[in-house]
């Protein structure tokens, strides 16, 4: 293929057009545009640093690797259309003649390119001190392909490529590159507790009716840390978790809409949720989880964690005011938890399955502590800390380990 061709392929691409936007691949395409143009030495030479400098700066050398996988995450219409069925005859002939394209372009290295301009001999030597990038046959085309059957597990865009993500203040999603890792093998104690709320993530997970889930109890006793958990272990399932904070509330009707088209599988979770009676972030997740004009998506579901029963702080003086209507108001105060399908309670701990929480930590860190002695330190640990719980018992077996106790 000629330098002429490749840069006119590049400037036409339709399906992977997003791909001119990723600085990498745009510097690519400025290095071709240099050389199917006639560029000087000092020009080409300049568009190559660039595009090997910007290369090099995601830790790579090899651009063949590097453009695979932003083909096979990019996101775009066919992705989207073959998540929810069959593409178009006009959608697949463009598929096909982009991906071998590209396929093609992604074995292609600095000599290739410079052989497709047809540079002689002594232009070629004039630029030999340039570094050269790893390029490799990448069997692309078969790869998207395969890739495009498992939309619905793998996702497409910043979803394939990472499973836990935080909402902003302006409603757009961004990812979390370096997630609690906390796997439910790690979680000892509570597991009828977390098998209810893994029951329903798999349904949720099968496109069965999956309910909200209310996660409420004591602190420290492994409430966030299970939903991180379960987001965690079924992430290669098509799971992903996106964290909202309780002032974002009103922005979760936009977010359930965007979701609501995309293959996968989404849990909203909202830490420490509890509101003032006259918090307008009330109203708003009450119409959320029931009762708005728009149903609930059947791939997303809220998972809420609180350390109150009833959500909203309540006091005697909210009691003995001179509401004409009490019973009215409290039944709308008790309301919002009644709203959640499962409500999974988390107790402290008694002593007995304190110790077993200890002991197993103790057991996956292998700490070489006598089982008396490890739970009399650690029952002296908890009295100090406020009380038994999963999160003092951890806090005690992290400070054994780095010799603090």
């Amino acid at each position: 293929m000629k330098i002429q061709d490749i840069s006119a392929r590049l400037s036409g691409l339709a399906v992977f057009r997003a791909l001119l936007d990723d600085p990498i691949l745009s510097a690519c395409a400025a290095l071709v545009r240099a050389l199917a143009g006639g560029a000087g030495r000092g020009a080409v030479c300049e568009a190559a640093g660039q595009f090997e400098a910007a290369l090099f700066a995601a830790d790579t050398d090899d651009f063949s690797g590097y453009l695979a996988a932003a083909v096979l995450e990019c996101e775009n219409i066919c992705a989207r259309r073959a998540a929810r069925g069959q593409l178009s005859p006009a959608l697949e002939k463009a598929l096909d003649g982009e991906l071998r394209f590209l396929e093609e372009l992604s074995a292609m290295g600095l000599d290739d390119l410079m052989d497709a301009a047809g540079l002689t001999g002594e232009e070629k030597a004039g630029l030999a001190f340039l570094p050269r990038w790893t390029a490799h046959p990448t069997g692309l085309a078969a790869a998207y392909e395969a890739r495009l059957s498992e939309m619905g597990r793998r996702g497409y865009g910043m979803f394939a490529r990472h499973h836990v993500f935080m909402l902003a203040e302006d409603g757009r999603l961004t990812p979390v590159r370096h997630p609690d890792p906390q796997r439910l093998a790690e979680l000892p104690g509570y597991e009828r507790e977390r098998e209810k709320i893994i029951a329903n993530t798999k349904a949720l997970l099968a496109g069965l009716p999956a309910n909200n889930v209310l996660l409420y109890g004591d602190a420290g006793t492994g409430k966030s840390s299970a939903v991180k958990a379960i987001a965690n272990e079924y992430a290669a399932d098509g799971l992903r978790l996106v964290e909202v904070k309780k002032n974002q509330l009103y922005l979760l009707p936009d977010l359930m809409d965007a979701l609501a088209a995309n293959p996968l599988k989404f849990i909203l979770f909202i830490d420490d949720l509890s509101f003032a009676s006259n918090d307008d972030n009330f109203a708003a997740l009450k119409a959320i989880l029931e009762g708005s004009a728009g149903g609930r998506a059947a791939n997303i579901a809220v998972y809420a964690t609180s350390n109150r029963r009833h959500l909203v702080k309540e006091t005697f003086t909210d009691r003995t005011g001179d509401d004409l209507h009490e019973a009215d108001t409290r039944q709308e105060l008790m309301s919002l938890s009644a709203r959640f399908g499962l409500i999974v309670t988390f107790q402290r701990p008694d002593k007995a399955l304190y110790s077993q929480i200890l002991l197993e930590l103790a057991r996956q860190c292998q700490l070489p502590i006598p089982s008396d002695q490890l739970i009399t330190r650690g029952e002296a640990f908890a009295i100090r800390a406020g009380g038994r719980s999963p999160r003092a018992a951890r806090q005690f077996i992290e400070q054994c380990r780095a010799g603090v106790l």
